[in-house]
């Protein structure tokens, strides 16, 4: 390997495989395009146009904040050593030495009741730096999905404390109990790419937030349109191609399941997507984007927690529930439940993402393949389709979901009212009524109406008073079609 590089400096060592190096840093590349700019620019035209800047910020603000709060201590939390069966110790993740060496996961091992080794801890063929990377950019979109849930109205000041308190006392209890060796990897429960440590988590979290933080005025809930449709397909777009280095990336390695978990990651998606959207066609008379986007985000969702590890007629199957199931518990048991009326989700993520999650979680305990588990899991299972042990390992997928759920509802709960001694959760009403400006003093646009058609029958007096303030206040200024045009 040492031609590949400059004689001169150090040899390269022996465990480096350059292609699923290479490989990895894509997939983290492609994941934290979801991020930033993906989900920073759904979220700013998504929403109401008062507040495309302040939801913009929310997402922007939660990527970097998460970023240094994962080296400095969360990195280790989640992949580091065992510090209690739910949590590892934590500590920096910056030093070279450390960086440079070759990638592993110590609390992976798998030991004997006599104590020794049996299963070697998780080693990746790749430097340490790049799966810190990699694992901060699945911490970042967790933290940037619990967002969605309480836009519209949360505190800004309140949202810059809540994202390394959630990171620190919640995301990294997931992702160790089911991923950094934790009990639950230790008793061989499935998230392949973060069905639960992601998706379950971050829409089980967002909805205690938006309950915590209060509903939108109703102005805003009865009437919330997105600005600009066509920018929301382009975060849609970036969020869904980059999900190929979301489940891609999740073997650690350029192999047969990661070829296996694009194809099966798209493919549901787009299942998804059309279902949600004939759902549409057939209920309300025509197809929406805002709906599609909604399907393709349940599909991406779904899937994920057996990407790799289900046949492709299996992710087909993945895709049909999950266009049908998070759409019937979103457009019928929502209007039947007081309970859920009451929590405003400005984003759905509840219904989008912890709905999914459960129900990917279910489908993997039901058609992981067994030779597709052999290539990936220390401890090979199968889905309780194909008999024998399946059926154990569906219980250990809902008693992993369950113990995600009451972590998630405890920790955020308390967060929030820790964070709300201090700091108002919800922003004053006056501010709700301006938005944009009363929290940045920026606006996004300079055009008319919070994504409304101009009605000029409707509008005509307003426009003309204005417009005679405007002459007598500026007489070098005339009204034109886009706002205030200077005469030259």
């Amino acid at each position: 390997m040492a031609e590949a590089y400059n004689a001169t400096l150090t040899k390269v060592p022996e465990w480096l495989n350059k292609g699923d190096n290479a490989w990895q840093l894509t997939a983290a590349t492609l994941v934290g395009l979801q991020s930033m700019p993906g989900l920073v620019i759904l979220y700013a035209s998504i929403v109401k146009k008062k507040w495309a800047v302040n939801s913009a910020f929310m997402a922007l603000y939660a990527f970097a904040a998460v970023l240094l709060c994962w080296v400095l201590l969360c990195y280790k939390m989640a992949f580091g050593d065992e510090l209690l069966p739910f949590w590892g110790r934590g500590g920096p993740a910056f030093d070279q030495g450390y960086l440079k060496d070759r990638a592993k996961i110590p609390s992976t091992v798998f030991k004997s009741a006599n104590g020794t080794i049996e299963i070697p801890a998780v080693m990746p063929l790749f430097p340490m730096a790049t799966l810190v990377y990699f694992q901060f950019t699945f911490a970042a979109i967790t933290t940037i999905l619990v967002a969605g849930s309480v836009l519209g109205r949360m505190n800004i000041k309140a949202w810059m404390a809540f994202v390394p308190l959630w990171l620190i006392f919640s995301y990294t209890v997931g992702a160790y109990s089911i991923w950094g060796g934790g009990f639950l990897y230790q008793w061989g429960v499935i998230d392949y790419s973060g069905g639960y440590v992601i998706h379950l988590s971050s829409g089980v979290a967002g909805f205690v937030a938006a309950y915590w933080v209060g509903p939108r005025p109703q102005a805003d809930r009865e009437r919330f349109p997105p600005n600009n449709v066509l920018l929301m397909l382009a975060g849609a777009g970036l969020l869904w191609m980059g999900w190929s280095g979301f489940n891609g990336g999740a073997p650690y390695a350029a192999n047969i399941t990661s070829s296996i978990a694009v194809l099966n990651t798209n493919l549901s998606a787009a299942t998804s997507l059309l279902v949600w959207t004939t759902l549409d066609v057939i209920f309300f008379g025509k197809p929406s984007v805002i709906g599609a986007i909604q399907g393709m985000v349940t599909g991406l969702a779904g899937v994920t927690p057996g990407a790799g590890l289900i046949q492709t007629w299996a992710a087909i199957i993945i895709g049909i529930f999950s266009g049908s199931v998070p759409w019937a518990s979103m457009m019928i048991l929502h209007k039947k439940s007081a309970l859920l009326q009451q929590v405003d989700d400005t984003l759905a993520v509840f219904y989008t993402h912890a709905v999914a999650g459960i129900l990917g979680g279910t489908m993997t305990g039901l058609f992981a393949h067994p030779d597709l588990c052999e290539l990936t899991l220390p401890n090979p299972t199968r889905g309780a389709f194909y008999g024998g042990v399946g059926g154990k390992q569906l219980l250990k997928q809902w008693a992993g979901a369950a113990f995600i759920i009451v972590w998630n509802l405890v920790s955020t709960t308390l967060i929030l009212l820790a964070i709300k001694m201090f700091i108002p959760l919800r922003m004053a009403e006056e501010e709700l009524g301006i938005g944009d400006d009363a929290a940045h003093g920026e606006e996004a646009y300079a055009l008319w109406g919070d994504g409304e058609k101009f009605d000029a029958t409707r509008h005509a007096t307003q426009m003309q008073q204005f417009e005679r303030d405007q002459e007598a206040a500026h007489p070098a200024y005339v009204h034109g079609a886009r706002g205030v045009t200077i005469v030259l």
